[in-house]
């Protein structure tokens, strides 16, 4: 059995489109294999600067899988990619 992957997905509190990923993923994580990670922006002047207007984002390391919304789609892709 592979190593589960490590994915990121950042947020803030009291957003209700982070709280809707993180549920979507939640639901999804045993199907794809991965680890779940979340990281609150608020605060952290470097994180608020790089993803504010963008939360909630997904990614894994360096590379941006969605934002906004979860998109099963990019995310099979991701997965058939790795």
């Amino acid at each position: 059995m592979s190593r589960p992957v490590r994915l990121t997905l950042y947020l803030r509190s009291g957003c209700h489109l982070c709280q809707a990923m993180l549920a979507q993923l939640q639901a999804v994580q045993a199907q794809y294999n991965f680890e779940l990670d979340t990281v609150d922006i608020d605060g952290d002047p470097a994180l608020e600067a790089a993803y504010g207007e963008l939360v909630p984002v997904l990614k894994h390391g360096e590379r941006e899988i969605c934002h906004y919304f979860l998109e099963v789609g990019k995310l099979q892709q991701y997965f058939s990619q790795a």
